[in-house]
Protein backbone atom coordinates (compact mmCIF):
# COMPACT_ATOMS: atom_id res chain seq x y z
CA UNK A 1 0.00 0.00 0.00
CA UNK A 2 3.14 2.38 0.63
CA UNK A 3 4.26 1.58 -3.00
CA UNK A 4 0.63 2.68 -4.43
CA UNK A 5 0.76 6.08 -2.03
CA UNK A 6 4.01 6.91 -3.98
CA UNK A 7 2.30 6.42 -6.53
CA UNK A 8 -0.11 8.70 -6.44
CA UNK A 9 2.55 11.78 -6.28
CA UNK A 10 4.13 10.74 -9.55
CA UNK A 11 2.86 12.69 -12.68
CA UNK A 12 2.65 9.57 -15.11
CA UNK A 13 -0.25 9.15 -17.68
CA UNK A 14 -2.32 6.96 -14.94
CA UNK A 15 -5.09 8.61 -12.26
CA UNK A 16 -4.20 9.53 -9.29
CA UNK A 17 -7.52 8.41 -7.66
CA UNK A 18 -6.70 5.01 -8.28
CA UNK A 19 -4.12 4.18 -5.51
CA UNK A 20 -6.70 6.16 -2.95
CA UNK A 21 -9.33 3.33 -3.97
CA UNK A 22 -6.66 0.77 -3.76
CA UNK A 23 -5.60 2.15 -0.18
CA UNK A 24 -8.86 2.40 1.07
CA UNK A 25 -9.90 -1.16 -0.03
CA UNK A 26 -6.53 -2.44 1.12
CA UNK A 27 -7.21 -0.48 4.70
CA UNK A 28 -10.38 -2.20 5.12
CA UNK A 29 -9.19 -5.50 4.12
CA UNK A 30 -6.27 -5.35 6.83
CA UNK A 31 -8.54 -4.14 9.46
CA UNK A 32 -10.69 -6.93 9.27
CA UNK A 33 -7.72 -9.42 9.00
CA UNK A 34 -6.72 -7.70 12.16
CA UNK A 35 -10.02 -8.21 13.83
CA UNK A 36 -10.74 -11.91 13.01
CA UNK A 37 -13.55 -11.32 10.76
CA UNK A 38 -14.94 -14.31 8.62
CA UNK A 39 -13.50 -13.57 4.80
CA UNK A 40 -17.31 -13.14 3.25
CA UNK A 41 -17.62 -9.93 5.78
CA UNK A 42 -13.79 -9.03 4.36
CA UNK A 43 -15.68 -8.31 1.20
CA UNK A 44 -17.93 -6.09 2.25
CA UNK A 45 -15.06 -4.19 4.24
CA UNK A 46 -13.21 -3.93 1.14
CA UNK A 47 -16.11 -2.52 -1.03
CA UNK A 48 -16.58 0.24 2.23
CA UNK A 49 -12.76 0.76 1.30
CA UNK A 50 -13.28 1.02 -2.49
CA UNK A 51 -16.44 3.44 -2.10
CA UNK A 52 -14.84 5.71 0.57
CA UNK A 53 -11.63 6.31 -2.11
CA UNK A 54 -14.02 6.81 -4.80
CA UNK A 55 -16.24 9.11 -2.64
CA UNK A 56 -13.12 11.23 -1.29
CA UNK A 57 -11.11 11.19 -4.31
CA UNK A 58 -14.01 12.59 -6.68
CA UNK A 59 -15.94 14.17 -4.29
CA UNK A 60 -19.06 11.66 -5.65
CA UNK A 61 -20.53 9.59 -2.75
CA UNK A 62 -23.27 8.11 -5.15
CA UNK A 63 -21.13 6.87 -7.65
CA UNK A 64 -18.64 5.21 -5.01
CA UNK A 65 -21.43 3.44 -3.68
CA UNK A 66 -22.82 1.94 -7.08
CA UNK A 67 -19.14 1.65 -8.06
CA UNK A 68 -18.73 -0.60 -4.70
CA UNK A 69 -21.94 -2.69 -5.39
CA UNK A 70 -21.43 -3.10 -8.91
CA UNK A 71 -17.71 -4.21 -9.54
CA UNK A 72 -17.10 -5.67 -6.00
CA UNK A 73 -20.23 -7.19 -4.34
CA UNK A 74 -21.61 -7.22 -7.78
CA UNK A 75 -25.14 -7.16 -6.38
CA UNK A 76 -27.63 -5.23 -4.83
CA UNK A 77 -28.95 -6.01 -1.36
CA UNK A 78 -30.01 -4.22 2.05
CA UNK A 79 -27.21 -5.86 3.76
CA UNK A 80 -24.54 -4.43 1.40
CA UNK A 81 -25.61 -1.25 0.58
CA UNK A 82 -25.79 0.47 4.20
CA UNK A 83 -22.32 -0.12 5.29
CA UNK A 84 -21.44 0.83 2.21
CA UNK A 85 -23.44 3.89 2.11
CA UNK A 86 -21.97 5.30 5.52
CA UNK A 87 -18.38 4.77 4.30
CA UNK A 88 -19.08 6.47 1.30
CA UNK A 89 -20.26 9.31 2.92
CA UNK A 90 -17.46 9.13 5.54
CA UNK A 91 -15.02 9.28 2.94
CA UNK A 92 -16.56 12.40 1.49
CA UNK A 93 -17.05 14.09 4.46
CA UNK A 94 -13.91 14.01 5.57
CA UNK A 95 -12.17 14.75 1.83
CA UNK A 96 -14.60 17.91 2.24
CA UNK A 97 -13.40 19.04 5.74
CA UNK A 98 -9.77 18.35 4.43
CA UNK A 99 -9.72 19.42 1.11
CA UNK A 100 -13.14 21.58 0.63
CA UNK A 101 -16.10 20.77 -1.48
CA UNK A 102 -15.39 21.08 -4.95
CA UNK A 103 -15.51 18.63 -7.19
CA UNK A 104 -12.22 16.87 -9.34
CA UNK A 105 -13.68 19.00 -12.36
CA UNK A 106 -16.69 20.77 -12.98
CA UNK A 107 -18.13 19.89 -16.27
CA UNK A 108 -21.40 21.89 -16.10
CA UNK A 109 -23.13 20.86 -18.78
CA UNK A 110 -26.56 22.20 -18.95
CA UNK A 111 -27.64 21.24 -22.50
CA UNK A 112 -30.94 20.06 -23.57
CA UNK A 113 -31.71 17.07 -25.97
CA UNK A 114 -33.22 16.57 -28.81
CA UNK A 115 -34.19 13.16 -30.41
CA UNK A 116 -32.88 14.40 -33.71
CA UNK A 117 -29.60 12.94 -32.35
CA UNK A 118 -30.63 9.33 -31.37
CA UNK A 119 -28.37 7.87 -34.59
CA UNK A 120 -25.57 9.82 -33.34
CA UNK A 121 -26.16 8.14 -30.08
CA UNK A 122 -26.23 4.65 -31.09
CA UNK A 123 -23.57 4.95 -33.76
CA UNK A 124 -21.64 6.54 -31.14
CA UNK A 125 -22.25 3.99 -28.51
CA UNK A 126 -20.95 1.52 -30.84
CA UNK A 127 -17.76 2.98 -31.54
CA UNK A 128 -17.25 3.74 -27.64
CA UNK A 129 -17.84 -0.31 -26.92
CA UNK A 130 -15.04 -0.33 -29.76
CA UNK A 131 -13.10 1.43 -28.50
CA UNK A 132 -13.54 -0.05 -25.20
CA UNK A 133 -12.59 -3.36 -26.01
CA UNK A 134 -9.32 -2.02 -27.51
CA UNK A 135 -8.10 -0.88 -24.34
CA UNK A 136 -8.76 -3.84 -22.50
CA UNK A 137 -7.82 -6.28 -25.31
CA UNK A 138 -4.34 -4.14 -25.13
CA UNK A 139 -4.37 -3.68 -21.23
CA UNK A 140 -4.48 -7.62 -21.07
CA UNK A 141 -1.55 -8.40 -23.78
CA UNK A 142 0.77 -6.53 -21.56
CA UNK A 143 -0.77 -7.84 -18.50
CA UNK A 144 0.23 -11.44 -19.63
CA UNK A 145 3.65 -10.08 -19.88
CA UNK A 146 4.25 -9.52 -15.61
CA UNK A 147 7.08 -12.51 -15.67
CA UNK A 148 9.69 -10.06 -16.93
CA UNK A 149 11.09 -8.45 -13.76
CA UNK A 150 9.45 -4.91 -12.41
CA UNK A 151 12.74 -2.62 -13.00
CA UNK A 152 12.29 -4.14 -16.61
CA UNK A 153 8.64 -3.52 -17.00
CA UNK A 154 8.59 0.37 -15.52
CA UNK A 155 11.91 0.95 -17.59
CA UNK A 156 9.59 0.58 -20.58
CA UNK A 157 6.66 2.15 -19.21
CA UNK A 158 9.25 5.31 -18.57
CA UNK A 159 10.82 4.87 -22.05
CA UNK A 160 7.52 4.68 -23.76
CA UNK A 161 5.66 7.14 -21.71
CA UNK A 162 8.31 9.65 -22.36
CA UNK A 163 8.38 9.32 -26.17
CA UNK A 164 5.44 9.30 -26.97
CA UNK A 165 4.81 12.44 -24.24
CA UNK A 166 7.31 14.54 -26.22
CA UNK A 167 4.52 14.77 -29.64
CA UNK A 168 1.45 14.50 -26.84
CA UNK A 169 2.32 16.15 -23.82
CA UNK A 170 -1.55 15.70 -23.07
CA UNK A 171 -1.01 12.28 -22.06
CA UNK A 172 0.83 13.27 -19.09
CA UNK A 173 -0.83 13.79 -15.35
CA UNK A 174 -4.60 13.48 -15.08
CA UNK A 175 -5.36 14.75 -18.69
CA UNK A 176 -8.72 16.73 -16.79
CA UNK A 177 -7.38 20.22 -18.35
CA UNK A 178 -7.66 18.39 -22.01
CA UNK A 179 -10.50 17.13 -20.91
CA UNK A 180 -12.15 20.98 -20.43
CA UNK A 181 -10.57 22.05 -23.37
CA UNK A 182 -12.63 19.27 -25.02
CA UNK A 183 -15.84 19.96 -23.32
CA UNK A 184 -15.02 23.83 -24.58
CA UNK A 185 -14.66 22.82 -28.19
CA UNK A 186 -11.18 24.13 -28.57
CA UNK A 187 -9.32 21.45 -29.74
CA UNK A 188 -9.20 20.31 -33.18
CA UNK A 189 -10.25 16.98 -34.81
CA UNK A 190 -6.85 15.86 -35.21
CA UNK A 191 -5.77 16.94 -31.59
CA UNK A 192 -8.63 15.22 -30.26
CA UNK A 193 -8.01 11.54 -32.17
CA UNK A 194 -4.02 12.10 -31.24
CA UNK A 195 -4.99 12.29 -27.40
CA UNK A 196 -7.38 9.68 -27.83
CA UNK A 197 -4.81 6.92 -29.84
CA UNK A 198 -2.09 7.69 -27.97
CA UNK A 199 -3.79 7.92 -24.08
CA UNK A 200 -5.46 4.73 -25.17
CA UNK A 201 -2.07 3.26 -25.50
CA UNK A 202 0.34 4.75 -23.31
CA UNK A 203 -2.37 3.81 -20.39
CA UNK A 204 -2.80 0.43 -21.57
CA UNK A 205 0.71 0.00 -21.63
CA UNK A 206 1.12 0.98 -17.52
CA UNK A 207 -1.87 -0.37 -16.56
CA UNK A 208 -1.03 -3.84 -18.28
CA UNK A 209 2.83 -3.89 -17.33
CA UNK A 210 2.09 -2.89 -13.63
CA UNK A 211 1.53 0.50 -12.78
CA UNK A 212 0.04 1.48 -10.03
CA UNK A 213 -2.60 4.34 -10.64
CA UNK A 214 -5.93 4.11 -11.95
CA UNK A 215 -8.21 2.98 -14.15
CA UNK A 216 -11.33 6.00 -13.60
CA UNK A 217 -9.53 9.17 -14.85
CA UNK A 218 -8.01 8.03 -17.77
CA UNK A 219 -11.16 6.38 -19.01
CA UNK A 220 -12.96 9.35 -18.58
CA UNK A 221 -10.34 11.41 -21.00
CA UNK A 222 -10.25 9.12 -23.54
CA UNK A 223 -14.07 8.73 -23.73
CA UNK A 224 -14.10 12.72 -23.58
CA UNK A 225 -11.94 13.16 -26.24
CA UNK A 226 -13.29 10.66 -28.65
CA UNK A 227 -16.58 11.89 -28.21
CA UNK A 228 -14.95 15.52 -28.47
CA UNK A 229 -13.74 14.09 -32.05
CA UNK A 230 -17.57 12.23 -32.50
CA UNK A 231 -19.15 15.24 -32.21
CA UNK A 232 -17.18 17.54 -34.79
CA UNK A 233 -17.53 14.94 -37.33
CA UNK A 234 -21.44 14.30 -36.31
CA UNK A 235 -21.73 17.68 -36.54
CA UNK A 236 -21.24 17.59 -40.36
CA UNK A 237 -23.64 14.66 -40.90
CA UNK A 238 -26.25 15.31 -38.69
CA UNK A 239 -29.30 17.71 -39.52
CA UNK A 240 -29.17 19.43 -36.09
CA UNK A 241 -25.88 21.14 -34.20
CA UNK A 242 -24.17 19.16 -31.93
CA UNK A 243 -23.12 20.83 -28.39
CA UNK A 244 -19.23 19.87 -27.89
CA UNK A 245 -20.03 19.19 -23.85
CA UNK A 246 -22.76 16.93 -24.75
CA UNK A 247 -20.57 14.81 -26.84
CA UNK A 248 -17.72 15.00 -24.65
CA UNK A 249 -20.21 13.98 -21.64
CA UNK A 250 -21.59 10.71 -23.31
CA UNK A 251 -17.96 9.63 -24.29
CA UNK A 252 -16.93 10.03 -20.77
CA UNK A 253 -19.93 7.86 -19.45
CA UNK A 254 -19.72 5.33 -22.10
CA UNK A 255 -15.90 4.32 -21.99
CA UNK A 256 -15.52 4.23 -18.31
CA UNK A 257 -19.06 2.20 -18.11
CA UNK A 258 -18.03 0.07 -20.50
CA UNK A 259 -14.03 -0.46 -19.44
CA UNK A 260 -14.99 -1.03 -16.04
CA UNK A 261 -17.58 -2.95 -16.78
CA UNK A 262 -19.82 -0.42 -14.28
CA UNK A 263 -22.75 1.62 -16.53
CA UNK A 264 -24.30 2.64 -13.16
CA UNK A 265 -21.41 3.87 -11.63
CA UNK A 266 -20.12 5.76 -14.52
CA UNK A 267 -23.94 7.16 -14.97
CA UNK A 268 -24.04 8.13 -11.64
CA UNK A 269 -20.40 9.51 -11.48
CA UNK A 270 -21.71 11.65 -15.10
CA UNK A 271 -24.68 13.05 -12.79
CA UNK A 272 -22.55 14.40 -10.22
CA UNK A 273 -20.04 15.75 -12.23
CA UNK A 274 -21.99 17.44 -14.50
CA UNK A 275 -24.66 18.48 -12.56
CA UNK A 276 -26.81 18.31 -15.96
CA UNK A 277 -29.51 15.45 -15.23
CA UNK A 278 -30.74 16.19 -18.83
CA UNK A 279 -27.78 14.24 -19.59
CA UNK A 280 -29.28 10.78 -17.82
CA UNK A 281 -31.45 9.86 -21.21
CA UNK A 282 -28.78 10.05 -23.92
CA UNK A 283 -26.31 8.68 -21.42
CA UNK A 284 -27.98 6.27 -20.47
CA UNK A 285 -28.59 4.57 -24.10
CA UNK A 286 -25.17 5.36 -25.23
CA UNK A 287 -23.49 3.14 -22.49
CA UNK A 288 -25.79 0.36 -22.80
CA UNK A 289 -24.84 -0.11 -26.51
CA UNK A 290 -21.33 0.29 -25.59
CA UNK A 291 -21.38 -2.25 -22.82
CA UNK A 292 -23.11 -4.40 -25.14
CA UNK A 293 -20.58 -3.92 -28.28
CA UNK A 294 -18.25 -5.00 -24.96
CA UNK A 295 -19.67 -8.30 -23.48
CA UNK A 296 -22.07 -9.59 -26.84
CA UNK A 297 -20.20 -7.94 -29.54
CA UNK A 298 -16.36 -9.23 -28.47
CA UNK A 299 -16.79 -11.37 -25.47
CA UNK A 300 -15.40 -9.27 -23.12
CA UNK A 301 -16.38 -7.96 -19.61
CA UNK A 302 -14.07 -5.02 -18.57
CA UNK A 303 -10.67 -5.39 -17.75
CA UNK A 304 -11.18 -5.96 -13.68
CA UNK A 305 -13.12 -9.37 -14.36
CA UNK A 306 -10.46 -9.95 -17.49
CA UNK A 307 -7.43 -9.80 -15.05
CA UNK A 308 -9.58 -12.50 -12.14
CA UNK A 309 -10.15 -14.26 -15.04
CA UNK A 310 -6.05 -14.63 -16.38
CA UNK A 311 -5.65 -15.19 -12.65
CA UNK A 312 -8.19 -17.96 -12.75
CA UNK A 313 -10.56 -16.63 -9.82
CA UNK A 314 -13.99 -17.92 -9.95
CA UNK A 315 -16.35 -14.85 -11.13
CA UNK A 316 -19.13 -14.73 -8.67
CA UNK A 317 -21.85 -14.23 -12.04
CA UNK A 318 -24.91 -16.25 -10.47
CA UNK A 319 -26.92 -15.25 -8.01
CA UNK A 320 -26.26 -18.57 -6.42
CA UNK A 321 -22.51 -17.92 -6.16
CA UNK A 322 -22.79 -14.54 -5.04
CA UNK A 323 -25.35 -15.46 -1.98
CA UNK A 324 -23.09 -17.94 -0.56
CA UNK A 325 -20.35 -15.93 -0.78
CA UNK A 326 -21.49 -13.44 1.66
CA UNK A 327 -22.50 -15.73 4.36
CA UNK A 328 -20.33 -17.52 6.92
CA UNK A 329 -19.99 -21.18 7.87
CA UNK A 330 -20.29 -19.76 11.08
CA UNK A 331 -23.29 -18.69 10.79
CA UNK A 332 -25.14 -22.00 9.77
CA UNK A 333 -23.25 -24.18 11.15
CA UNK A 334 -24.35 -26.98 13.52
CA UNK A 335 -23.43 -26.54 16.77
CA UNK A 336 -24.59 -30.09 18.29
CA UNK A 337 -21.89 -32.64 18.23
CA UNK A 338 -20.28 -34.80 20.31
CA UNK A 339 -16.64 -35.95 19.91
CA UNK A 340 -15.96 -39.31 21.31
CA UNK A 341 -13.65 -42.26 21.90
CA UNK A 342 -13.71 -44.82 19.30
CA UNK A 343 -14.84 -47.47 22.08
CA UNK A 344 -17.47 -46.43 24.77
CA UNK A 345 -19.62 -48.23 27.28
CA UNK A 346 -22.88 -49.28 26.36
CA UNK A 347 -24.25 -46.58 29.29
CA UNK A 348 -22.93 -44.15 27.41
CA UNK A 349 -24.10 -45.24 23.93
CA UNK A 350 -27.62 -45.61 25.78
CA UNK A 351 -27.43 -41.92 27.16
CA UNK A 352 -26.25 -40.35 23.60
CA UNK A 353 -29.26 -42.11 21.80
CA UNK A 354 -31.66 -40.91 23.91
CA UNK A 355 -30.87 -37.31 24.16
CA UNK A 356 -29.01 -37.18 21.04
CA UNK A 357 -26.98 -34.23 19.45
CA UNK A 358 -27.28 -34.19 15.89
CA UNK A 359 -23.62 -35.69 15.30
CA UNK A 360 -21.09 -37.83 16.40
CA UNK A 361 -17.53 -37.24 15.50
CA UNK A 362 -15.93 -40.33 16.41
CA UNK A 363 -11.33 -39.97 17.51
CA UNK A 364 -9.28 -42.52 14.95
CA UNK A 365 -6.13 -42.46 13.36
CA UNK A 366 -5.10 -42.95 9.88
CA UNK A 367 -3.00 -46.00 9.17
CA UNK A 368 -1.20 -44.54 6.47
CA UNK A 369 -0.30 -41.03 7.68
CA UNK A 370 -0.36 -42.05 11.62
CA UNK A 371 -2.54 -39.02 12.02
CA UNK A 372 -5.60 -38.49 14.36
CA UNK A 373 -8.51 -38.75 12.48
CA UNK A 374 -12.39 -37.51 13.22
CA UNK A 375 -15.29 -39.98 11.78
CA UNK A 376 -18.59 -38.46 11.71
CA UNK A 377 -21.82 -39.96 12.07
CA UNK A 378 -25.54 -39.06 12.56
CA UNK A 379 -26.67 -40.44 16.28
CA UNK A 380 -29.94 -41.70 14.57
CA UNK A 381 -27.19 -44.21 13.41
CA UNK A 382 -26.49 -45.26 16.60
CA UNK A 383 -29.51 -45.19 17.80
CA UNK A 384 -30.55 -47.57 15.49
CA UNK A 385 -28.15 -49.81 16.06
CA UNK A 386 -28.95 -49.97 19.93
CA UNK A 387 -32.75 -51.00 18.71
CA UNK A 388 -31.60 -54.06 16.39
CA UNK A 389 -28.64 -55.52 18.38
CA UNK A 390 -28.67 -58.60 20.15
CA UNK A 391 -27.12 -57.10 23.72
CA UNK A 392 -28.01 -60.21 25.75
CA UNK A 393 -26.28 -59.78 28.81
CA UNK A 394 -24.25 -57.23 28.46
CA UNK A 395 -23.85 -54.78 31.03
CA UNK A 396 -24.16 -51.01 31.59
CA UNK A 397 -20.21 -50.49 31.63
CA UNK A 398 -19.25 -53.17 28.76
CA UNK A 399 -17.65 -51.20 26.04
CA UNK A 400 -18.31 -51.13 22.61
CA UNK A 401 -16.71 -50.70 19.42
CA UNK A 402 -17.16 -48.04 17.00
CA UNK A 403 -15.40 -50.05 14.53
CA UNK A 404 -17.52 -53.41 14.82
CA UNK A 405 -20.92 -51.43 14.56
CA UNK A 406 -20.96 -50.70 10.92
CA UNK A 407 -22.80 -47.47 11.29
CA UNK A 408 -23.41 -45.29 8.27
CA UNK A 409 -20.78 -42.45 8.40
CA UNK A 410 -20.40 -39.04 6.08
CA UNK A 411 -17.27 -38.57 4.31
CA UNK A 412 -15.45 -35.18 5.70
CA UNK A 413 -12.70 -32.74 5.45
CA UNK A 414 -12.32 -29.87 7.75
CA UNK A 415 -12.65 -26.38 6.85
CA UNK A 416 -12.01 -23.18 8.91
CA UNK A 417 -14.46 -20.81 10.75
CA UNK A 418 -13.68 -17.77 8.66
CA UNK A 419 -14.77 -19.44 5.26
CA UNK A 420 -17.73 -18.31 3.23
CA UNK A 421 -20.33 -20.40 2.22
CA UNK A 422 -19.05 -20.65 -1.24
CA UNK A 423 -16.08 -21.83 -0.40
CA UNK A 424 -17.27 -24.70 2.13
CA UNK A 425 -19.58 -25.44 -1.45
CA UNK A 426 -16.08 -25.31 -3.16
CA UNK A 427 -14.49 -27.57 -0.95
CA UNK A 428 -17.16 -30.15 -0.81
CA UNK A 429 -17.05 -30.71 -4.53
CA UNK A 430 -13.18 -30.66 -4.68
CA UNK A 431 -12.77 -33.14 -2.07
CA UNK A 432 -15.51 -35.44 -3.02
CA UNK A 433 -17.05 -35.08 0.67
CA UNK A 434 -20.41 -34.75 2.08
CA UNK A 435 -19.66 -33.01 5.16
CA UNK A 436 -17.46 -30.27 6.50
CA UNK A 437 -16.12 -30.54 10.20
CA UNK A 438 -15.11 -26.93 10.92
CA UNK A 439 -12.31 -25.70 12.86
CA UNK A 440 -10.93 -22.38 14.20
CA UNK A 441 -8.33 -20.80 12.48
CA UNK A 442 -5.64 -21.01 15.53
CA UNK A 443 -6.58 -24.86 16.59
CA UNK A 444 -6.98 -25.86 20.32
CA UNK A 445 -6.73 -29.08 21.98
CA UNK A 446 -9.58 -27.77 24.57
CA UNK A 447 -11.81 -26.75 21.60
CA UNK A 448 -10.77 -28.51 18.19
CA UNK A 449 -13.69 -28.43 16.24
CA UNK A 450 -16.84 -25.53 16.30
CA UNK A 451 -19.56 -27.02 14.46
CA UNK A 452 -20.34 -29.53 10.89
CA UNK A 453 -22.04 -28.63 8.17
CA UNK A 454 -23.22 -30.57 4.92
CA UNK A 455 -23.59 -30.20 1.60
CA UNK A 456 -28.14 -30.37 2.41
CA UNK A 457 -27.34 -27.45 5.13
CA UNK A 458 -26.01 -25.27 2.54
CA UNK A 459 -28.35 -26.19 0.44
CA UNK A 460 -31.66 -25.66 2.71
CA UNK A 461 -29.80 -22.24 3.78
CA UNK A 462 -30.02 -21.26 0.08
CA UNK A 463 -33.71 -22.87 -0.41
CA UNK A 464 -32.95 -25.31 -2.56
Amino acid sequence: MLWRGDCVTVRAERGPRGPCVHLGAGTASQLGQWLGLPRNSLRTLVACGAAAGISASFNTPMAGVIFAMEVILMEHTIAGFIPVIVASVLGAVISQLVFGSDISFDVDARIGFEVAVIPYMLVAGLIFGIAAVAFTQLHMLFFRLHRYSLLLRFTVIGVVTGLIAVFVPEIMGTGYDTLADALNGVLTLEILLLVVLAKLAVTALATGLGMFGGLIGPSLVIGGCLGGALGLIGGDLMPVAIDPKFSVLLGMVAMMGAVLNAPMAALVATLELSHSPEMIFPSMLTVVVACLTLKQGFGSEGVFTEQLRHHGHDILSDHSKGFLSRVGVASVMNKSFVICDPDLSLGQAKALASQPPIWLLVKGTDADTDTDTLQLMPTAELARWLESAELGEMEATDRLQFSEMNLASYASVEIDSLASLHEASNRLRSAEAEALVVVPVIKSEAKPVLGVITKTNILNYYGM
